[in-house]
């Protein structure tokens, strides 16, 4: 079979076939005329024309038939060159077309448009419309040649004009590049400009002017807002007077076009002629005297018939404004509240506010009055509004304290404390987050403190710290000395919850500090980590707190239960820390930080606890409480 498709192959070429058949048509002839003779020569094959050409298929399969384009043409692009005159807006529309299909196609050309004349390429062309359609006026245009055709229509659109304004709508086309949205249509909508006679007109305003000075020790600064009200005419520019100590900074408005500073005079120029109002806002500032006798620099408005509005005087600093030495002229004295932006937002008790009567430009004006300075006093900037202390004791005479302070700051950068002598510590935090504090020059912990914004009140925030401090051990019966940390700020109340060994009883002596009943803290922010009275049992609930109070246990002495350490080794025990890694990451906490943060310690309350209270403590004082302890003989016996 492979030998009879090769020698189809072969004889694919048309001089090869001629050959082929006339050898068929003598090797018939032959076959008739030898056909007793049933021999045939060896290496042909007869077979029928049909069959051939079932074999020359197989050989030469005919490739697929290209598909038809989608569609016969797209209009590509279209291009609008229009001119508004009188009641229609005429010009030109370049239409791109791209014809796909061989033969004759129609191009619809964009309905609406009043056509004039059609060239192809430069030619005439004839635009052609289908009656029996159902847009019987759609005008379209018959091209022959495929490929990319230009088509230029001279056209003309109508005005639509309503209310004052005028518009033309551009039709809709599905080219391919349009600007605008494809399917929908282009409006253009516009008015024209009306002359006004009254803008001729001799130019009549109103005006009003309110100011504030501020009396600082070093600059005074002006602030004033300016309100024109036009009544006749188009002002192009305003005029304000300045007084020769007065520098204008900043002029600002929506109708601002420029500004001047003249000798004397303030020249304002707007973006347009104003015929209703306008306003803006002038800053600057002012060399006047510290303290005495001071002239208050007035801003006036010219070429205004009539002027209006006031003007706010404040102390900027320790200082008042003696009430008997006001002397004014043109002014009367009102509320502060009643005269607008910007003397009504002042919240100064030692704020004056004055009125301007209701008179031409041109009358006088004048205000002086009398300032007197203080010397400013130092004043607290950081304070401790509560500190609490919680502290386990141990037999051997170790102790581990947490230290947490609520502080109000304004100015402060750090806060030194000075732990008690032989102290490490372990642990640090400002507002919840780990920290590293720095070291002081005698040894004291420097710890960063947050700030309030300028002009806030400063808001609550949390230090905390836990240490570790080493005694002497304890013997059946004896006294001790604990001392807390010194704070170079002043402390306002202060906390002291004690952690000791159960097989003890402890009595805090007379002093600074006064036993009573347990109270959670009154700062909100040390509510977040609220403390619970404590009983002769575990005090927390949380699994990393289990484990911490497991060793506090063994640093008493006392005997742990068997059946905890084997439940840290059973499945149970290891699915609940993993549930506890699985919420430590869930909250947040176990997100990656920059950079290398210190561990985060909890104390592990144990035993039962004495609570002790103090008020005001003083900086750079380190509290301290005298303690008895016994032995309870029935405690250790059991």
């Amino acid at each position: 079979m492979a030998i009879l498709e090769r020698s189809l192959r072969a004889l694919a070429h048309p001089s090869a076939l001629i050959a082929f058949l006339f050898a068929s048509i003598c090797f018939y002839s032959s076959t008739v005329t030898l056909a007793q003779d049933p021999a045939h020569s060896p290496g042909w094959v007869v077979i029928s024309v049909s069959e051939y050409h079932a074999l020359r298929v197989r050989a030469f399969p005919a490739e697929r038939e290209p598909e038809p384009p989608p569609v016969d043409a797209t209009l590509t692009r279209v291009d609008y060159d229009l001119r508004v005159d009188s009641d229609f807006a005429s010009g030109s529309a370049i239409l791109t077309v791209d014809v796909l299909k061989n033969g004759w196609v129609r191009v619809p050309i964009p309905s609406g448009l009043f056509v004039r004349e059609a060239r192809l390429d430069g030619k005439p062309l004839s635009l052609a419309s289908l009656s029996a359609a159902k847009d019987g006026g759609q005008l379209s245009a018959l091209l022959s040649h495929p490929g990319r055709a230009v088509i230029t229509l001279a056209i003309a659109l109508p005005i639509v004009a309503t209310a004052g304004e005028e518009k033309i709508s551009l039709p809709a086309t599905f080219s391919g590049v349009t600007r605008g949205k494809g399917g929908e249509p282009m409006v253009f909508s516009w008015r024209r400009k009306i002359e006004e006679h009254h803008n001729t007109l001799p130019l009549r305003m109103h005006g009003a002017l309110t100011q504030f000075v501020g009396l600082g020790e070093d600059s005074t600064s002006v602030c004033a807002n300016v309100a024109l009200d036009v009544r006749q005419g188009a002002a192009k520019e305003a005029r304000i007077e300045l007084p020769e100590n007065v520098t204008v900074n900043q002029v600002q408005g929506a109708l601002i076009g420029d500004w001047e500073m003249k000798p004397g005079e303030l020249l304002v120029t707007f973006l347009e002629p104003v015929e209703q109002s306008a306003s803006f806002v002038i800053t600057g500032e002012a060399n006047l005297p510290r303290d005495g006798q001071v002239d208050i620099p007035l801003l006036r408005l010219k070429n205004v018939e009539r002027e209006t509005g006031g003007v706010g005087v404040d102390v900027l600093g320790a200082g008042e404004i003696k009430e008997d030495s006001v002397n004014t002229q043109g002014l009367q004295r009102a509320d502060g509240s009643d005269l607008g932006e910007p003397v009504a937002s002042r919240q100064s008790p030692a704020l004056l506010a004055f009125r301007t009567h209701a008179s031409g430009a041109k009358s006088q004006r004048s205000l002086r009055l009398a300032v007197s300075r203080y010397t400013q006093q130092a004043v607290l900037m950081a304070n401790v509004q509560e500190a609490r202390y919680r502290v386990l004791l141990t037999k051997d005479g170790k102790s581990l304290v947490e230290a947490r302070y609520a502080l109000r700051n304004n100015q402060r950068s750090f806060v030194k404390i000075t732990l008690p002598a032989g102290a490490t510590l372990w642990s640090a935090s400002l507002a919840g987050k780990p920290i590293r504090p720095g070291s002081g020059p005698d040894a004291s912990l420097l710890l960063p403190l947050s700030k309030a914004r300028s002009g806030a009140d400063a808001p609550e925030f949390a230090v905390e710290i836990i240490y570790f401090a080493p005694a002497p051990a304890w013997t059946d019966k004896g006294r001790m000395n604990l001392t807390l940390p010194a704070l170079d700020l002043p402390i306002s109340r202060t906390g002291l919850q004690v952690f000791y060994p159960p097989q003890f009883r402890l009595t805090a002596e007379t002093g600074s500090f006064a036993s009573q009943d347990y109270a959670n803290p009154l700062s909100p922010v040390l509510l977040t980590q609220s403390e619970e009275p404590a009983v002769d049992t575990v005090m927390t609930s949380s699994d990393t707190e289990k484990e911490l109070r497991r060793v506090a246990q063994s640093a008493t002495g006392a005997a742990m239960d068997e059946s905890a350490g084997l439940a840290q080794n059973s499945a149970a025990g290891k699915q609940a820390a993993q549930s506890l890694v699985d919420k430590f990451h869930a909250s947040g906490k176990g997100s990656r930080a920059s950079g290398i943060l210190p561990v985060r310690i909890n104390l592990p309350a144990f035993g039962p606890s004495l609570f002790l209270v103090s008020e005001l403590t003083g900086e750079n004082h380190s509290p301290s409480v005298e303690i008895s302890y016994q032995q309870d003989k029935k405690a250790g016996g059991r």
